[in-house]
């Protein structure tokens, strides 16, 4: 699980993002790439990597859940997520 501080660290990341999105995109269309590395580099959504909304976990993330596999797989087998079952063969 990850530590607090991670969990913090990306969400700031997050805001950083938003905040500087427009500008980024204004800085690339004029192709001033000075003042684009000028820009914090958080603001990249390049180094934003996304992370378990649960546990906090960056490997093994699930899109359509916002979840790690870990935690996708104890979910399913409690049956809190609709539809979704653990295969058997």
């Amino acid at each position: 699980m990850a530590t607090k501080a991670w969990k913090n660290r990306y969400k700031k990341r997050l805001e950083l993002v938003a905040k500087y999105a427009e500008d980024r995109k204004r800085l690339k269309k004029e192709k001033n790439y000075v003042a684009l590395a000028k820009l914090p580099r958080d603001s990249s959504p390049t180094r934003t990597a996304r992370r378990c909304e649960i546990t906090g976990r960056r490997r093994g993330y699930y899109r359509k859940f916002k979840v790690s596999r870990l935690v996708l797989r104890q979910l399913a087998a409690d049956g809190k997520i609709p539809g979704l079952k653990k295969a058997s063969w």
